[in-house]
């Protein structure tokens, strides 16, 4: 029997500590396999256009400091800020639901899942917005307002063969930029969102659970608050791989990429089975993810 659960709140600080914690140790992984890689082309002659500059020591040691620092740190600012959103939106639009027969996944209704997600992705996009707008207003007044503004645009329109209006035309084009920043991107990150993670459910829901269900074990603390005690690896990583086979599939009809769906599947099995493993292995050591389920 399917019992629907409803995800209420996420408590904000074990989500954002085991988050940051596992897409720094993947960020090391990624650093590691880049680092490899460097090393195979450096021995094997591939990259003799590089002349004497070696890849190992200029781009893969650095790599392996770099990519982990930067996967923690952006994953506690993107994470931190997300749980606030899901947390607050949720009396107003409701939360992701899910449909669970003991440990596994069976269901996973539509619109709840689609319609909070893609809400977090078009404020996401707003924020974005709102820098880049800020960013590029104040380039192209400077630039309206240069003396050489004709010569620039012209030197543009050379190099481009795209002609653009004159210099006094700038601050229109400004004006046409932050409306399409700060109102389009939104509206388009909403409908994107909103149709991928539609399908992500429709094709779970009524082609994926045939084969494979995701599985999450939780343990209840207290009343309605439970925490993710275990994420059973090979189940979990497969049903998501295969969702995204059969997107990677339609897509690939539409780009006329057909090996796209079995890229596809490669990567978010091995992805979400590191996941997997790594909260497994340190909710033990740091704390498990909570979730208010109603």
């Amino acid at each position: 029997m399917v019992d629907i659960k409803e995800i209420k709140s996420v408590e904000l600080t074990p989500f954002t500590k085991m988050s940051a914690s596992i897409y720094g140790i993947l960020g090391f992984i990624a650093a590691v396999v880049i680092l490899v890689a460097m090393a195979i082309v450096q021995v094997t002659g591939v990259a003799s256009d590089f002349g004497s500059f070696n890849l190992v020591t200029g781009i893969g040691i650095p790599l392996i400091i770099l990519l982990p620092i930067l996967g923690f740190f952006s994953t506690i600012a993107v994470s931190f800020f997300s749980v606030i959103l899901y947390n607050a939106l949720v009396p107003r639009l409701g939360g992701i639901k899910l449909g669970m027969n003991g440990n596994e996944i069976e269901k996973i209704p539509e619109v709840s899942f689609a319609l909070i997600l893609s809400a977090i992705s078009a404020i996401w996009a707003f924020i974005i917005g709102l820098v880049l707008t800020a960013i590029a207003s104040p380039i192209l007044s400077l630039i309206g307002s240069t003396p050489d503004a004709a010569g620039i645009v012209g030197n543009f329109t050379n190099v481009t063969g795209s002609a653009i209006p004159a210099g006094t035309n700038f601050g229109s084009i400004g004006i046409i930029l932050s409306v399409a920043l700060i109102i389009g991107l939104p509206i388009f990150a909403f409908v994107i969102t909103f149709i991928g993670n539609a399908l992500f459910a429709i094709f779970y829901n009524y082609i994926v659970t045939r084969v494979a269900k995701i599985n999450i074990e939780f343990a209840s603390i207290r009343e309605s608050l439970y925490e993710i005690k275990h994420i059973p690896v090979i189940p979990t990583a497969l049903a998501v791989a295969l969702v995204y086979l059969i997107m990677g599939i339609i897509t690939g009809i539409l780009s006329h990429n057909y090996a796209e769906f079995i890229s596809n599947f490669i990567i978010y099995f091995i992805e979400t089975a590191l996941i997997a493993i790594l909260y497994n292995y340190l909710a033990p050591k740091i704390g498990t993810i909570k979730l208010d389920l109603n």
